[in-house]
């Protein structure tokens, strides 16, 4: 039986100390191929470059870094570098938590989605904290949650998004949960060049979390693994409803 296929992406650029940790962990599941942002990529959500050429450099064996978004990456991973589809795509592991409301604003986060808007099954890993990380001690978590992914069918449009607390042992637990809210402090800074122009740094420090018992960022305060389902469909169906009836109102009326 043929190893599965992994493509490895992150927003933190293929020379991360969390992707390199990552990508030792699928090789002992699979054949792996590494197609990376060249350069830090954090925040920048699905951002797709139509405007920009892209730059493709090899690293190593079907390792590839690319002058871009991790969107990017995972694009050009399965329509031209790839000459099939991947059994799996993994994203990260990512320096800090993309905990609530983080799975907007991600990179790491935009390359396990754009692999699921390509129906292939995907998981982002994030590991909390700053400062030194130990990397090495998610192996295990990181092979069997991505085993688990490639035994069970996944639901179309939707894939897993896992969160690591800062100290993380094989001991450690893992628990379902649902999606945060995160607080932010929301600052625009305002600065002068040397010209006297304006110019703006956008962003705050972090402030915390809602307390929603069963969230992402509750179960990591805790010291737990979080594994959060998530997906694509935004569509707020019980909504969508009321708003038939706003327009049945309007047309009786």
């Amino acid at each position: 039986m043929s190893r599965p296929t992994i493509l490895v992406t992150n927003d933190d650029g293929i020379d991360a100390a969390g992707i390199q940790a990552l990508r030792e962990a699928m090789e002992s599941i699979g054949e792996v191929w590494v197609v990376a942002p060249r350069d830090e990529q954090s925040a920048v959500s699905n951002a797709i470059s139509l405007r920009d050429p892209l730059r493709v450099e090899e690293r190593g064996p079907r390792q590839m870094a690319v002058s871009g978004t991790p969107t990017d990456c995972v694009y050009i991973a399965l329509n031209h570098l790839l000459d099939d589809p991947p059994d799996l795509c993994v994203s990260g592991i990512n320096h800090g938590a993309n905990l609530g409301d983080d799975v907007m604003y991600s990179g790491t986060v935009a390359g396990a989605i754009e692999a699921t808007l390509c129906d292939v099954p995907s998981i982002a890993f994030s590991l909390a904290g700053y400062g030194e990380r130990n990397f090495d001690s998610l192996a295990q978590h990181v092979q069997d949650l991505a085993r688990a992914v490639l035994d069970r069918q996944m639901p179309r449009d939707t894939f897993v998004n896992v969160n690591f607390p800062p100290q993380v042992t094989a001991q450690t637990a893992t628990k379902i949960t649902k999606l945060g809210r995160r607080n932010y402090g929301r600052v625009v800074v305002e600065k002068r060049d040397p010209r006297r122009r304006a110019y703006f740094w956008l962003g705050g420090a972090e402030l915390g979390f809602h307390d929603l018992p069963g969230s992402d960022c509750n179960t990591v305060a805790d010291g737990l693994i979080s594994i959060t389902p998530v997906s694509l469909d935004l569509t707020h169906y019980r909504f969508m409803e009321e708003m038939r009836e706003w327009a049945d109102q309007r047309d009786g009326g």
